[in-house]
């Protein structure tokens, strides 16, 4: 039988088959508000048998957008739309979750086709923070070293946005803590050399990642899973790498982390990346290995592919990204490829 079409049981959410959109932002929000396009974005996405879909990078306060144009939950409004959204997923059969983020330095910048760097202050005024008042690069804007209170209120933010993502129905939520956006920022020793409690050595590098998830297990319900996406190394020397990835992932499993969601880079302008397919799947093994639940990701295109990973025990989902992109029934190709009997929706059944 295909592993990648067993079930997989996270607390009292069971998917369907291993096969998980990955999150990918699509810059397509306004004010941070859902609309049309999400909802057939992440929609055909649930038509086409995805196990589990997460959702894009959602701010959980305005200054924590990547762009101006990503979704958020930092207000109370902004659940009506992803309810919509959820409504729609589950009525087909769907899960779906979302990422919680903050940039960080790497806040208000260009969504890929419009620009490159920062955007200019006079488009609006952005309160970019971060572990201390160093950028990201000579295009992106210098952040202000964050004080104690920033710090609480970034938890507060992190809390309240999990608060929200409950009443607007999804079944998961993921802490974004990789790709060089803030909670990155604190781990890393090239970008966070604080000499307070949330810098220096390992655990107070790790300490706002720890405080962020136990804030948001807390306020999810726990009867439902909370993932962490992690950078397992920035392919930088002297910055964060796989051993201390997998220290913190044991913390975090401590913490009543369910899966780790394991990727790497974006924190340093000059990292190098041997790019090639499943290039990440080694992290995602170690952390595995460690007594704690992984998910590869990264150059994952193909069904054998997938499934190898599995059966090696490498991890214990599989992330997909730009091949669901590419095809959105990426699953019903991957099911009849290793010969796996899945239910299809009703409306597609002709295609089985």
């Amino acid at each position: 039988m295909s592993q990648l079409f067993t079930p997989y049981r996270m607390r009292d959410l069971t998917l369907p088959n291993r096969l998980v959109v990955s999150p990918m932002c699509m810059y397509s929000a306004v004010n941070g508000h859902a609309n049309d396009f999400h909802l057939v974005h992440y929609g055909q996405f649930a038509l086409g048998g995805a196990g589990l879909i997460i959702a894009e990078a959602t701010a959980v306060s305005p200054e924590g957008r990547i762009s101006p144009e990503d979704l958020g939950l930092w207000e109370d409004a902004h659940i009506q739309n992803l309810a919509l959204l959820t409504d729609f997923v589950h009525k087909h059969g769907g899960r779906i979750g979302t990422q919680l983020a903050h940039a960080g330095r790497k806040a208000n910048t260009y969504a890929p086709w419009r620009g490159r760097g920062a955007v200019p202050d006079e488009a609006g005024v952005w309160d970019v923070i971060g572990p201390t008042g160093t950028p990201f690069s000579d295009t992106y804007h210098t952040p202000r070293a964050m004080t104690a209170d920033d710090i609480a209120r970034v938890i507060g933010d992190f809390e309240r946005a999990t608060r929200r993502a409950v009443l607007a129905g999804f079944d998961m939520v993921e802490v974004h803590a990789a790709h060089g956006y803030l909670l990155h920022q604190f781990l890393s020793p090239i970008s966070n050399d604080r000499t307070d409690e949330y810098g220096g050595t390992f655990e107070g590098r790790a300490r706002l990642t720890l405080e962020v998830a136990r804030a948001v297990r807390n306020a999810f319900p726990a009867h439902l899973p909370v993932f962490v996406r992690l950078s397992a190394t920035d392919w930088v020397e002297g910055g964060w790498d796989a051993e201390q990835t997998v220290r913190l992932a044991q913390l975090l499993y401590r913490e009543g982390i369910d899966v780790i969601d394991v990727s790497s880079g974006g924190l340093a302008t000059w990292q190098r990346i041997e790019v090639q397919p499943g290039y990440q799947v080694p992290f995602a093994r170690a952390v595995k290995e460690a007594g704690v639940p992984s998910m590869a990701v990264g150059l994952i295109t193909e069904p054998a592919q997938a499934e190898a990973i599995l059966q090696e025990g490498s991890a214990d989902l599989i992330a997909v990204a730009r091949e669901f992109l590419r095809d959105p029934s990426f699953t019903h190709r991957a099911a009849r490829a290793l010969g796996a009997d899945i239910t299809y929706v009703a409306q597609y059944e002709r295609a089985k």
